[in-house]
């Protein structure tokens, strides 16, 4: 299954990043987007592969996302991914792999992956109930991820998600 929206989701994704870190950086939680005033929750960040390990499991132990995902029952591993270019995960494995050190770009920030909208993405592809039947970044997974974002982090990171994702052509299932 050819993933045609990979790189708009990225893209996206690197977006509404930028956001929750300058709301960070300056303080300044208010954000205004299409016309709307958003107050951006704090994003949670994380210090190591344990601290990761024991937010996943966490977050697959709610009851509204076991009640939602058939696979939020099956356990996944997190481990360190050697390099700072990107988290990934490995479905037929339920493996989570988080780089540990920053982009050489990142001038003094803690790594980039050990971030919750990072967990979350990947936590949507493990939550993939058909990984070999769909593109890795289709509207499904999409749409998964917004919901992740929805109601894990909060209904404003949700939304900003929705409205980044709708403003680079990405597709929600």
């Amino acid at each position: 299954m050819r993933d045609t929206q990979r790189v708009k989701v990225y893209d996206a994704e690197q977006l509404v990043r930028s956001v929750f870190d300058r709301a960070a950086d300056f303080g300044q939680r208010t954000v205004e987007v299409h016309g709307s005033r958003l107050t951006l929750p704090v994003e949670r960040k994380f210090a190591s592969v344990d601290s990761v390990q024991q937010y996943c499991d966490r977050v697959l132990a709610l009851g509204w996302v076991a009640t939602t995902w058939e696979r939020a029952g099956v356990p996944i591993r997190v481990r360190a991914r050697a390099g700072n270019v990107a988290a990934h995960y490995e479905s037929g494995h339920a493996v989570l792999a988080v780089p540990l050190h920053a982009e050489p770009a990142a001038r003094g920030r803690a790594a980039w992956a050990l971030r919750e909208l990072v967990v979350l993405h990947e936590l949507a592809h493990h939550l993939e109930p058909r990984p070999e039947a769909v593109a890795a970044h289709g509207p499904e997974f999409c749409s998964r991820y917004v919901e992740l974002a929805d109601g894990v982090i909060g209904p404003e990171a949700g939304l900003l998600l929705r409205l980044t994702f709708h403003d680079s052509g990405v597709r929600l299932g």
